[in-house]
């Protein structure tokens, strides 16, 4: 782990989790999305390159919606044990990402702005971090919609192998699984990662 790692508790919620935490990594953030100003979520929401792979957005977002939805991410921490976040990269609003509970599974999602795009790789890795050796996951899933050309390539590096395919919101997606050990033998075998 990096020395530049530290841990905050979130203290902005009602009751703050011990699960619920700010991670810090260098310029890397991960933090509660009720964290962010409302304007900069709805952006992200509504840019365009993100929608085409959000099939089950629908209508764009107003910021009433935008709020709705931050809430109902905000409250799978309290249903699941885990949910997603607020990434910032250098203290700047860069997208959301985390796990999501589909089908019993904890499901890996990632948006981020297309500004930020280059963070993809860190991002999704400090998150599979987080997943597996801080909230104990033995497996992860990952949904990508039929709109992403040839995500078992990316995902494969990291031990993902193909898992069928899941049907949410009535949309169907490519499902691809991680399990614990796959994820070790892969920090063992490319240290440079670490």
């Amino acid at each position: 782990m990096s020395a530049a790692r530290r841990v905050a508790t979130c203290t902005n919620l009602a009751r703050a989790p011990d699960y619920h935490q700010t991670v810090l990594d260098a310029d890397l953030e991960l933090a509660p999305l009720s964290s962010v100003p409302i304007a900069d979520i709805t952006r992200v929401l509504n840019e365009p390159r993100n929608a085409r792979h959000m099939p089950l957005v629908g209508e764009p977002f107003t910021e009433d919606a935008a709020a709705r939805w931050v809430a109902a991410k905000e409250s799978q921490w309290q249903e699941n044990g885990y949910g997603p976040w607020a990434v910032r990269v250098g203290g700047i609003f860069a997208g959301w990402g985390g796990f999501q509970e589909e089908e019993g599974m904890p499901d890996l999602a990632l948006v981020l702005d297309p500004r930020f795009r280059g963070w993809g790789h860190d991002v999704a890795r400090r998150m599979l971090d987080v997943g597996f050796d801080e909230l104990r996951f033995t497996a992860v899933v990952a949904a990508l919609p039929l709109s992403r050309a040839q995500p078992h390539v990316a995902l494969a590096r990291w031990g993902f192998t193909p898992d069928g395919e899941a049907s949410i919101g009535g949309t169907t997606f490519r499902r691809f699984r991680l399990t614990a050990e796959a994820w070790a033998r892969h920090q063992v075998s490319d240290p440079s990662e670490g």
